[in-house]
């Protein structure tokens, strides 16, 4: 049985986007707020986007103009509150005869500039590629482009930083805590995970792919049929040298994008596949893995093979089944069902979203939980207040890395850089009382310190090596399996010193 200080008011279930975004709005509205994740934090779908924070500039073909609409509105927003991790970035998108017309393209480009608010973010143009940096590297044959604007977003730290906001606010946050079961008793929900039993008053059930396993483990009938789709992308060393993304259209109707990434990759993505394996650890097949490299070698002049990829990932979008035949055309829309059993202990089920609309997501499951969840009071904040780290001008996370470099000299430029694209204003508080390279402890390799590891530990729930090179930090795209298992090593004993502390 639970005892009172395992009382909540409201248990959260899936430690993505979505379940980090409803726990931060929550705990910020005065609920007492539970999170468990059965895994790391953005352990799944949500560490596995094409990191961009964008309208979605291809759902304007099927007329998905809400959703294109509440994204573009989001952009500014979550730049704002977040600048550290997310920025802007100006996409490149060549005309090809054969495929979509001029016309529609700037008809859509038009629409994308006008429907969403756009106040900073520069408007689209067109291009001559003979004259512009972003056609030296294409195939000749290109010479129209219009480039427009959307945002980059390191993903899992979004969701760590969320996560964090609530923790900040009072929430408590268990990762690597599956629920096991979960079923109504005297008007609450008790909820067994971790070998633990907690209590509250009502649960989201924001699992993701797992949205359904949960509701059987609840006992509860599918309330939406899912359609699971698996996106795969590769990452090759950088293809270009500028500073800009590109959107390709293919010709079975499909498009990709080739992205800027960690200063030496370029990142390229996405497929759709509909997904009927495993949901743990899926990974980009080899088929998909050569139609990335066949659409890249559509448009660049230096090939790339499979031989060339360094690393690959693949998520599953717990998408709405909506009928549509093709994976590429299934919405990127979200919905809830509410279980309310016999009057108390809801149950709010969230189906489907994305990344770039997880605030406003967030809010509209916090007002269907409002009427039947007391602690849940006060207006919506969310799209005011920084995350951890964010509270800079949106426009300043260059002169703040300038600012680090010239404090910290020992760390350079690039490692300034890092630290600041990844924690903010947070940074300095890392490196508190630091004089030296030697004050920052065990170097592991490629900038990564023993203050920093440590701080990954405390203050973000990082617990193995794959959790802080591959989710917290992008560094294991630089470390050896040698490093690794160093860092692997030295995180198990400072992980059994934290927990028996």
């Amino acid at each position: 049985m639970a005892d009172a200080s395992q009382h909540y008011d409201l248990a959260i279930v899936g430690g993505g986007i979505n379940g980090a975004g409803i726990a931060r709005d929550a705990a910020g509205r005065g609920a007492k707020v539970l999170l468990l994740e059965k895994g790391d934090l953005a352990r799944g779908t949500s560490s596995a986007s094409t990191k961009l924070i964008h309208g979605g500039l291809r759902y304007l073909e099927h007329y998905e103009f809400g959703l294109v609409r509440e994204a573009l509105s989001e952009r500014e927003k979550l730049w704002g509150i977040a600048p550290h991790i997310i920025w802007p970035l100006r996409f490149v998108l060549p005309h090809r005869k054969g495929l979509r017309p001029r016309w529609l393209l700037r008809a859509g480009l038009f629409l994308y500039d006008h429907i969403g608010g756009r106040r900073d973010l520069p408007p689209t143009q067109t291009i001559d590629l003979a004259r512009h940096p972003a056609g030296v590297p294409l195939k000749p044959g290109l010479h129209t482009a219009f480039v427009y604007s959307d945002g980059w977003v390191d993903d899992a730290r979004l969701v760590v930083l969320n996560a964090r906001d609530a923790a900040n606010r009072g929430a408590t946050v268990r990762t690597r805590c599956e629920v096991t079961a979960l079923r109504r008793e005297d008007g609450a929900w008790t909820i067994e995970a971790g070998g633990e039993a907690f209590r509250a008053g009502a649960v989201v059930n924001a699992a993701g792919p797992a949205v359904l396993d949960l509701l059987d483990r609840a006992g509860l009938p599918a309330l939406q049929k899912m359609r699971l789709v698996r996106g795969s992308h590769i990452v090759v060393r950088k293809l270009f040298e500028h500073d800009y993304a590109y959107f390709f259209q293919l010709p079975d109707g499909r498009i990709f994008f080739a992205i800027p990434y960690e200063r030496d990759f370029t990142l390229i993505g996405t497929t759709d596949t509909d997904h009927a394996g495993a949901l743990d650890d899926p990974h980009a097949s080899a088929a998909e893995i050569e139609y990335l490299c066949s659409g890249v070698n559509d448009y660049f002049a230096k090939p790339i093979s499979p031989a060339d990829v360094v690393w690959s990932y693949s998520g599953i979008r717990p998408l709405i089944d909506d009928g549509s035949g093709r994976p590429e055309v299934a919405t990127r829309g979200y919905s809830f069902a509410l279980d309310r059993g016999d009057g108390d202990a809801p149950l709010l089920s969230v189906f489907g979203g994305k990344i770039t609309t997880y605030r406003t997501l967030a809010q509209a499951a916090i007002g269907r939980l409002q009427p039947h969840v007391a602690a849940l009071h006060g207006p919506e904040w969310t799209d005011r207040e920084p995350l951890p780290g964010g509270d800079f001008a949106k426009e300043g996370a260059g002169e703040l890395a300038a600012a680090l470099a010239r404090d910290y000299p020992f760390l350079g430029k690039v490692e300034a850089q890092r630290l600041t694209r990844a924690y903010g204003t947070v940074a300095r508080q890392i490196l508190d009382d630091v004089r030296t390279s030697a004050d920052l402890g065990r170097d592991f390799g490629h900038g990564l310190s023993e203050r920093e590891v440590t701080h990954l530990i405390d203050s973000e729930w990082a617990r193995t090596a794959e959790d802080v090179l591959w989710r917290r930090t992008k560094l294991g795209l630089s470390f050896s399996p040698k490093e690794a298992a160093a860092l692997e090593n030295w995180m198990t004993e400072r992980v059994a010193l934290h927990r028996s502390m």
